[in-house]
């Protein structure tokens, strides 16, 4: 009984796992229109359950013409969904200003059992957040 029950336990946490590994990787999107504009935005899911976003905008006649902004914390996922989340006292600091409480994005990916020539690149769309300019934001998995 007892081999039984470890033999369930280790599967189950094998599939949990197994899991967390198809959502973590590093995520891009690059906006280029002409030259003159440069908008990028690049996140990173660690597998330990933190994250890591950069947004760099370069912008002709902006004020300021280069902006960088971070933001870090831990990621959580149930189902497809994955919610981040930012501790003020361990995640914020000068440069990390980006607050990802409250946000939310929907891992897309083809589904297996699709036997279609469809092409369906593995992204997030960020489907919740209080960062105005992130929400509806598809980042590409490299």
């Amino acid at each position: 009984m007892k081999l039984l029950l470890t033999t369930l336990l280790l599967i189950f946490n094998l599939t949990v796992f197994a899991q967390s590994n198809a959502f973590a990787g590093d995520y891009n999107r690059t906006f280029n229109k002409e030259a003159d504009h440069l908008i990028e935005y690049k996140l990173t899911l660690n597998q330990d359950g933190t994250f890591v976003f950069h947004s760099y905008s370069k912008i002709k006649n902006g004020v300021p013409p280069e902006v960088n902004r971070y933001g870090k914390g831990k990621w959580t996922a149930k189902d497809n969904v994955i919610t981040f989340s930012s501790n003020k006292q361990e995640d914020f600091d000068v440069k990390n200003m980006l607050d990802f409480n409250k946000s939310k994005a929907r891992f897309v990916t083809k589904n297996p059992r699709d036997k279609s020539d469809r092409i369906i690149k593995t992204r997030l769309t960020f489907v919740e957040s209080e960062i105005p300019w992130i929400q509806r934001l598809d980042v590409f998995k490299i």
